[in-house]
């Protein structure tokens, strides 16, 4: 196998792991649906050319993306899986022609099929026991959601109990639909927030999203939101459990609208795949005249008995595909191309537009990514311009049209990347072996509000009310320098300024003082450390337990923690000894801002600044793979028993591993690993001994 086929399927699986987190845990995509799905078929047909570069836990084979340990996690007891797609018609003629080899007596031309608008919004699986709402998820990875009942229950599409008319109801029933907020309601929402001088929220499917992730549920509960139920997960005991669900899927929309769940309108009971492509056209024809966002069309084969014949692969059901909708496109004056400045520094053009309407709203401005890609576009002030817009809201600038009406008789100057920083006036710095641009000025005022604004955002310390708009005004008028400066605010300063009442101010005082108590994982997090996310800043906290174990850390130690690497930890190290940030995180402490991560029990490295631990190391170097539901643990206080006793828990099985413990549900994958490397298997319910002693069961160590 070619050496550049395994490195391009390694910065694949990393591109994709990336992306998913900015999507289904921050709510903030940086690329639009189109070029990720362009990520993951070019990752397919890798593995697919070389077999041995798949493995079951690549993004090809998983959903969406791991809870983000903002709510208490939930282990579905059906797995939510996702969806294969086609993106043009052939594709969708192919899948066909696959459901005929898996079931031969199955007739194109007369089989029945349940076609659906794919609604632009959030997965939800809602579980009624004897009739009554008791628990809402989120999809999350497919296995495991994260419990947003509070919130989902402030939905007023969402029964709080089943319509009489409906039943018998199972004893237990999982409902599975998609929160959504409608096109009209957001615009409105936007309005609200535009008159209020508040920063706009991006598309309806983020700020569906963003509601959800509240902890407060009040804040929930005046966001517009709506739910659509389409189909039916677990089922269990009760009168009623033979009849659910229906036999088909056009019968079960049917049985959820008797029950008292909306259902799409615009779903169809189709007969013959010819009918499916027609219906798939006449939704992409419409989509910008409905309620609500799509972004293709879901596809099931309608009888439920069919299903089974058919199966499904590890992530998705061979019976049903996506269709998705191909980027729009529209030509517009690019008026200019001009460069923000990020937090970390990184400079990003973006063009300027004549407001164009294009996927379903007007944009003026659009990304351009990097100094590379304004080269290779060739775009420059000016010239007509292809602009596109795929799935989500993020524009981005195609090329320029090369020829007829509009185009320009002669162009504008190659245009080039600025040498010195629009906010500050130093000098920008491209790195050896890098695309991007930076400014390296730490105290650049378009860097101090972008720092400060990460600081406060939901994935960090989740300070609400405190959006880019409002840190503008704080810094501008010198109240705020960086994160620091907040707890030192007083409702007293806030109300001199603009749009500023005593009830807002105190609202905002309020909510930066709540967010000293937040976990060391999130203060990771909002520090602003480049390449440290949510998921490398829980592995670190978790790991050494306190800022002071993680700052007396080597690189070597941090690098160790699974989950990191050497990059993660080399700019941990860097960040961290910066004479600048030392004194920023030492003022945070002096204002009670909480460095510790709550839960952990200790620390795996061995500093000064190591915390001492009440365990002992029973697991001292050794590897503990765990598969499946361990009574009395969720699955990352499983992960945390093991590395709090010295050792180490990846998400898959090798050579090096010590045993697999096996839990309820376990994986296919992990086991059948363990039974071809020879690796022990230890059960569930033994887990507590192992965590004891550091020895197998029944082994001659064990007491």
């Amino acid at each position: 196998m070619p050496a550049e086929a395994r490195a391009r399927a390694e910065e694949l699986r990393a591109l994709i792991l990336h992306h998913n987190e900015l999507y289904h845990v921050l709510d903030a995509p940086e690329i639009p649906d189109a070029e990720y799905d362009l990520l993951v078929v070019e990752l397919r047909r890798l593995e697919s050319d070389f077999p041995e570069l798949a493995s079951p836990d690549s993004p090809t084979q998983t959903v969406g993306a791991a809870p983000s340990g903002l709510f208490r996690e939930v282990r579905h007891r059906v797995p939510m899986m996702s969806l294969d797609n086609a993106f043009d018609e052939d594709e969708l003629r192919a899948w066909g022609g696959r459901l005929v080899r898996a079931v031969p007596t199955l007739d194109l031309e007369t089989v029945p099929f349940s076609s659906e608008p794919k609604v632009d919004g959030v997965a939800m699986s809602l579980t009624y026991e004897r009739g009554r709402l008791v628990q809402a998820a989120t999809r999350g990875d497919g296995v495991s959601g994260e419990d947003v009942t509070p919130n989902v229950a402030t939905v007023k599409d969402v029964p709080g109990e089943l319509a009489r008319r409906g039943g018998p109801y199972p004893d237990v029933l999982e409902v599975r639909g998609e929160i959504y907020m409608p096109v009209a309601d957001f615009e409105a929402m936007n309005k609200r927030q535009a008159d209020a001088g508040e920063r706009l929220f991006v598309n309806p499917r983020n700020s569906a999203a963003g509601a959800l992730r509240q902890k407060d549920p009040s804040i929930t509960a005046q966001r517009p939101l709506h739910f659509w139920a389409y189909a039916v997960g677990f089922v269990d005991g009760g009168p009623g459990a033979s009849a659910w669900p229906a036999a088909s899927q056009s019968e079960i929309l049917a049985q959820l609208e008797r029950a008292g769940f909306p259902v799409s309108p615009d779903a169809r009971r189709v007969v013959g795949m010819a009918a499916v492509i027609a219906r798939c056209r006449e939704l992409a024809e419409a989509r910008h005249s409905l309620a609500y966002e799509i972004d293709g069309v879901v596809n099931k084969v309608d009888e439920l008995a069919l299903h089974d014949s058919l199966g499904a692969t590890s992530r998705a059901p061979r019976w049903a595909i996506a269709f998705k909708f191909p980027p729009e496109e529209r030509t517009t004056r690019l008026v200019d191309i001009m460069v923000s400045i990020g937090r970390t520094g990184r400079a990003t053009p973006f063009a300027r537009l004549e407001p164009v309407f294009v996927g379903g709203s007007t944009v003026g401005v659009a990304t351009l990514h990097n100094e590379d890609q304004v080269a290779i576009k060739d775009v420059r002030p000016g010239d007509l311009v292809i602009v596109r817009k795929a799935g989500d809201v993020i524009p981005e600038v195609v090329g320029p049209v090369k020829e007829g009406p509009g185009v320009p008789a002669r162009r504008k100057p190659k245009w080039k990347f600025p040498t010195a920083c629009p906010s500050c006036g130093q000098p920008l710095v491209r790195l050896p072996g890098e695309s991007d641009t930076y400014c390296t000025n730490i105290d650049c005022p378009a860097q101090r509000v972008q720092r400060i604004a990460h600081y406060a955002s939901r994935a960090a310390m989740d300070i609400e009310g405190l959006g880019e708009e409002r840190v503008l005004q704080l810094v501008g008028a010198g109240l705020v320098d960086d994160p620091a400066d907040l707890y030192e605010l007083a409702v007293e300063q806030l109300v001199r300024l603009e749009r500023f009442g005593t009830v807002s101010a105190g609202n905002l005082v309020a909510a930066i003082d709540a967010s000293r108590s937040q976990p060391l994982s999130r203060l990771l997090v909002a520090l602003g450390i480049r390449h440290v996310g949510p998921t490398g800043a829980r592995a670190v906290a978790r790991a050494f337990g306190t800022l002071d174990a993680v700052v007396a850390a080597s690189q070597a130690e941090l690098a160790a923690v699974d989950g990191v690497g050497e990059v993660i930890a080399a700019s941990l190290a860097e960040f961290l000894s910066a004479d600048s940030n030392v004194g920023v995180i030492e003022r945070l402490r002096r204002s009670g801002v909480n460095t510790e991560e709550p839960g952990t029990a200790g620390t795996m490295a061995g500093g000064e600044g190591a915390v001492a631990t009440a365990l002992a190391k029973t697991l001292e170097g050794k590897t503990v793979v765990v598969t499946g539901t361990v009574p009395g643990y969720t699955r990352e206080e499983a992960e945390e028993a093991i590395v709090s006793r010295g050792g180490k828990s990846p998400g898959s099985v090798s050579k090096r591993t010590f045993a697999l413990v096996v839990g309820d549900g376990p994986g296919a994958s992990k086991t059948k690993k363990a039974d071809e490397l020879g690796i022990p298997t230890v059960d569930g319910s033994f887990f507590d001994a192992l965590l004891e002693t550091g020895e197998l069961p029944g082994s001659p160590g064990q007491r």
